[in-house]
């Protein structure tokens, strides 16, 4: 039997995507890609799952692009059967109507960290590193990760990564801003989803006019985000969500957190 490359479990609210490639590191494949494609189809037709884990099977998280495979096609034929489908899936990811959180139970490095970039929330194990050694083959990341990183952290920091290649551990990313925080190896993925479910609580209406309304703010100037935020609020306000939720409030019930 071929093994799944993406295992998803759910539980209740939550789902949980494994990266289950372990004697690889977790490498992305063509196939791994094809297969978190098919699996945010799932996510997406069930209501019910209002956040989704990411995690690794083994002892690494990602440990980035399957380089026999990457090595086999050049050219145009790689961009259409490598490059143009991880940068849609990464920015499907980025993009989703769901808060995603990053349960990095290992080295994320090259096309694993551009993942983890792509995250909402990030808890990094004490064993994990992040790292983007592409400079090391003569090349450099190209799954977002040149243009995302640089969103992320200082200039200079997001320069000496992408120039050195060299590795930093779970508490420098953190540091710099990277990741949320550092959790102990072995409760990584409990923590992971004991905070999927406190955001489970949460509207999902208002998570998912938050996301979009952070996402497109990003590529606007400050003068328009804010006549955004100010426009898409104003249509929060007359959501039954957050009617539910004033009421709420004034009768000290508490947040709301079963309204859809």
């Amino acid at each position: 039997m071929t093994q799944d490359t993406v295992l998803l479990a759910t539980d209740g609210p939550v789902a949980t995507l494994t990266l289950n490639r372990p004697d690889q590191l977790n490498a992305l494949s063509r196939k791994m890609i094809d297969a978190l494609d098919h699996a945010l189809d799932r996510i997406e037709a069930d209501e019910g799952l209002r956040v989704v884990v990411v995690t690794g099977a083994g002892r690494a998280f990602c440990a980035g692009g399957d380089i026999a495979e990457m090595r086999s096609v050049q050219g145009l034929a790689y961009y259409h059967e490598m490059a143009e489908p991880v940068h849609t899936l990464f920015r499907r990811i980025e993009l989703l109507d769901r808060p995603t959180i990053g349960a990095i139970n290992g080295h994320a490095l090259g096309g694993g960290a551009e993942l983890m970039l792509a995250l909402d929330l990030r808890l990094l194990s004490d064993r994990a590193q992040i790292g983007l050694p592409e400079i090391g083959l003569g090349l450099f990341p190209g799954a977002g990760g040149t243009q995302r990183l640089i969103r992320q952290v200082p200039l200079c920091r997001a320069k000496e990564l992408l120039f050195s290649g060299e590795p930093i551990t779970a508490s420098e990313a953190v540091a710099i801003g990277l990741a949320n925080r550092v959790v102990m190896h072995d409760a990584l993925l409990a923590k992971a989803k004991a905070l999927a479910r406190t955001l489970a609580q949460r509207s999902p209406l208002a998570m998912r006019m938050l996301k979009r309304t952070i996402a497109d703010g990003a590529d606007m100037p400050l003068s328009a985000a804010l006549r955004h935020e100010q426009a898409m609020i104003g249509l929060g306000v007359e959501s039954t969500d957050a009617r539910a939720g004033f009421d709420s409030f004034l009768q000290r019930r508490g947040p709301v957190s079963k309204h859809k």
